[in-house]
């Protein structure tokens, strides 16, 4: 007989992929290597490569050179391109919805393994779990997907006379972060499958009686009890 825990093992490994998912977004959201842009002027930018987030820019230079020097971006700042701005919104939106995702993908698995009453509240709970993920995944594939475009064509950014950057790169590379938040956008998009596509099961009321009529059965069994002969 089928029971609710034994429909639930791919729903459990998709909240293991979906709490590493929220992880790994949460790390692209605040990494720095977003875009990798090549200078050729190298008199203020000492190693030639500055690396753009959507919160800073950072390279090493003359005055610092053991460490990075960052400038900050801002989301008013009129320089701020649109992809970047759209990022510093979506991204945490992301975030957000991940974690509204383990919440539910976590009730709902603690409905399904431990606990034998109350069943009725395991689909909302799957669903929760399922929307949580999908939003996630769409949510943060917008911004990612925007910024690789904005590579592809070698889009300029405006930075003020204080980042010593130039407007255009000699030439730019999609960054690590991207390359993370794509793996935990896939990993939210399955996730939320995988809860959205649960095929609910229950034990039926003569099912259950069946399993009572049985172990009453087993318990008044006479192979069961044992008697001393004198």
């Amino acid at each position: 007989m089928m029971y609710l825990a034994h429909t639930a093992h791919w729903q459990f490994l998709g909240l293991i992929a979906g709490l590493l998912a929220w992880i790994l977004l949460m790390a692209a959201t605040g990494l720095n290597e977003w875009r990798l842009w090549r200078l050729d002027d190298v008199s203020v930018v000492t190693s030639g490569v500055a690396w753009v987030g959507i919160w800073r820019a950072c390279f090493y230079s003359n005055a610092f050179p053991e460490a990075e020097t960052c400038r900050r971006i801002g989301l008013s700042e009129p320089f701020a391109p649109a992809e970047v701005a759209a990022a510093q919104v979506l991204m945490p939106v992301a975030v957000i919805c991940g974690l509204v995702g383990n919440v539910g993908a976590a009730a709902a698995m603690r409905l399904v393994y431990f606990s034998v009453e109350d069943r009725g509240n395991v689909r909302p709970a799957f669903v929760l779990a399922g929307a949580g993920y999908l939003l996630a995944g769409t949510v943060c594939s917008v911004p990612l997907a925007w910024n690789v475009r904005s590579v592809l064509i070698n889009g300029s950014i405006e930075f003020p006379p204080e980042f010593y950057l130039p407007a255009a790169p000699a030439g730019q590379r999609v960054g690590s972060a991207v390359g993370v938040g794509v793996f935990a956008s896939v990993l939210m998009l399955v996730s939320g499958l995988l809860f959205l596509c649960h095929r609910y099961a229950r034990t039926s009321p003569k099912g259950a009686a069946e399993l009572r009529a049985q172990d009453r059965q087993g318990r008044d069994n006479r192979a069961f009890h044992t008697e001393d002969v004198s």
